[in-house]
């Protein structure tokens, strides 16, 4: 039976309502323990881990297509990339889909729609920073009341009815709640820029939110809204606390900015997933860098929150702890993951932050005490004027990195003596980085050089794609990816930043080829209850890209993996992984003890959400989205025949 309603909003409207069919909801439980599949990580704690064993070594590889949902007409236009990872409660997945985030209930048996919710934002969609799927919703239960939360590009928090997907009536007006509302440094803009692509977090009755901006290589000036992080009533959407990532004056962090730049610096969001411990009742935030990502001489000092993991009182936003892993980052290295959670077998509670440096910083979750010494250590400072140096940084003892830090020429390709003597030539007009900190130089600098190239770039070592961690043995498992990066500022005309990324500076490549030896994407196993890796293998097979070089011809290549972070999760016995975005069309089974791949299985195109699992009605259930090569995008689901 289809019903439909109309909302008195001028922004918002409720469409194709449908009446769940009594079978999907015979499943009850909403954790992993029980099958489901519940938060963006499967719990609060981000593990990305389920029980379920179903599948295993032994069958995995006889995984076949159990349904597949196309999204080609959720528009405004066809969808070709989806980063979003479905959440899945009482045989129900909820999913969001198209440029416009709409909100979708399927059966998770058969991929069948049993409503949708699309939001209509007028002006507010055109401005929006972060248009597209988003990375999925979240949800809250209490008794009889179930709402699936989103955040729509325009950046309203919405309510909606788990079962029927109308907004709740008693949530802020009409089922949401305008983030616009209460920002800071947001006026005098046309547009504001800010918004989320990531689910809100949800624990002991409160929603929590991050916002995101542009992406700021080159922002449009050195003020910007300031990140705010809030927390908000799950039943009502009332405001219950904010807390200020950029301090104001009297509050903790105000004293580590210096001439003013407190005043009008912007970001500092959480645009990254969190976590959170419910017994405790801590939130735990990701915080990104301040404006912008390449200079920072108008924001000299260490700048907190910015680039920092901060433990909050969900209830109260009261600061519990925080440390800060970068002091006035200049390299676009926010934290980009949620911290993950684990109570390991030795006894610890901790909490890691894997970071985009290629870094997992660990700590007591309840005191912030580092499990590891850290150690401020020196760090070259550069020479673009105006520029403000921290003089350390804190390198962590263990456990030791999970990808390259630094650039050097022991780096570059060296696959035949004529490739590696293009690679050099080819960096040549650019400086090098020996020590992971080296700073940006100018584009136009005095000893001819034209930037820095360094290791990870931006995006990469860890992302958004974060971590799992295995509860049973403390292995966390970490998917990352081994890219340059050119570092180099200049001049913008169009705003009052001195500096910011150079146009036309690009990472060199040979004959098509990366400079930077293989392997490009890794897989790393790290024991945390000692620190000590376990095992790495590259994240995918090599490439045809790569194998028919003609460059390459008649060598015997390693397993190169590819420049993307892999999408993974945990079960009782493997590791699934797929390949990301600008990778291949497999989802990998390893052994998550030894690494040794069990299974290839071929998925319709690229993982671009991450993959997740869950059990109804006795049967076990992968499911992801596919993206990539011009086609629409798909949710995918196997199961065993």
């Amino acid at each position: 039976m289809v019903t439909t309603r109309k909302l008195i909003s001028s922004l918002m409207v409720s469409v194709g309502v449908l009446i769940f069919a009594p079978t999907a909801l015979s499943q009850s439980g909403t954790n992993v323990d029980a099958g489901d599949w519940p938060d963006h990580h499967g719990g609060k704690g981000a593990q990305r881990y389920s029980p379920l064993d179903q599948i295993n070594a032994d069958n995995v590889g006889t995984l076949k297509l159990a349904w597949r949902f196309a999204t080609a007409n959720y528009g405004p236009s066809p969808e070709f990339n989806n980063p979003s990872t479905p959440i899945e409660i009482d045989g129900v997945i909820y999913a969001t889909m198209g440029a416009t985030r709409n909100v979708v209930a399927l059966d998770a048996t058969n991929g069948q729609v049993l409503w949708m919710w699309r939001p209509q934002e007028g002006q507010r969609y055109d401005f929006a920073p972060r248009k597209g799927a988003g990375r999925g919703v979240a949800h809250w239960r209490s008794g009889d009341e179930h709402r699936i939360l989103n955040l729509t590009p325009g950046f309203f928090l919405v309510s909606l009815d788990a079962k029927t997907g109308l907004p709740d009536p008693n949530f802020g007006d009409n089922g949401r709640v305008d983030m616009f509302d209460g920002l800071r440094n947001s006026e005098g803009f046309e547009d504001i820029d800010i918004g989320s692509s990531m689910p809100p977090f949800v624990m002991n009755d409160v929603i929590v939110v991050g916002p995101a901006h542009k992406v700021g290589m080159r922002p449009r000036s050195k003020s910007n809204v300031k990140g705010d992080v809030r927390g908000f009533d799950a039943r009502t959407g009332a405001l219950l606390w904010t807390f200020h990532t950029i301090p104001e004056r009297g509050e903790v962090g105000f004293e580590t900015w210096l001439d003013g730049g407190v005043e009008f610096t912007g970001n500092a969001g959480v645009w990254a997933t969190m976590s959170g411990d419910p017994e405790l009742g801590h939130v735990y935030l990701p915080v990104e860098s301040a404006t912008g990502d390449r200079y920072g001489g108008d924001r000299p000092g260490d700048n907190l929150f910015a680039n920092s993991i901060v433990a909050l009182d969900i209830k109260t936003g009261e600061r519990q702890w925080h440390h800060q892993q970068i002091h006035h980052d200049i390299w676009d290295w926010d934290n980009p993951s949620a911290p993950v959670l684990a109570d390991l077998p030795n006894g610890r509670k901790i909490v890691m932050q894997v970071t985009k440096q290629s870094w997992v910083y660990t700590y007591d979750r309840l005191t912030g005490e580092p499990i590891w010494p850290m150690e401020e250590q020196p760090v070259p400072a550069g020479d673009v004027p105006g520029e403000w140096y921290s003089p350390t940084q804190p390198y962590p003892s263990r456990p030791a990195p999970f990808d390259r830090q630094g650039f050097t020429e022991a780096d570059l390709i060296d696959f035949t003596p004529e490739l590696r003597a293009e690679a050099l030539e080819a960096i040549s007009r650019f400086r090098l980085s020996p020590n992971l900190y080296t700073p940006p130089s100018l584009a136009e600098a005095a000893d001819g050089t034209i930037g820095v190239l360094s290791l990870p770039s931006a995006t990469g070592g860890a992302n958004w794609e974060g971590s799992a961690l295995d509860p049973e043995t403390g292995i966390l498992y970490i998917p990352s990816r081994t890219a340059l990066a050119a570092l180099s500022v200049g001049k913008d005309e169009n705003s009052d930043v001195d500096f910011s990324q150079a146009f036309g500076v690009r990472v060199p490549r040979v004959k098509g080829l990366d400079v930077v030896a293989p392997p490009y994407g890794r897989i790393t196993a790290i024991d945390m209850n000692t620190g000590d890796h376990v095992w790495q293998i590259a994240n995918a097979d090599t490439p045809d890209r790569i194998a028919n070089n003609p460059a390459l011809a008649g060598l015997d290549l390693p397993r190169t993996g590819v420049p993307t972070r892999a999408g993974l999760f945990l079960t009782k016995t493997l590791l699934f992984s797929g390949e990301g975005a600008g990778g291949g069309s497999k989802l990998y089974a390893t052994d998550k003890q030894t690494g040794e791949i069990v299974a290839r299985i071929q998925l319709p195109n690229t993982q671009s959400g991450q993959p997740m699992t869950y059990e109804h009605n006795g049967k076990q259930y992968i499911a992801l989205f596919v993206s990539g090569g011009g086609k629409p995008t798909e949710l995918v689901a196997y199961a065993l025949p």
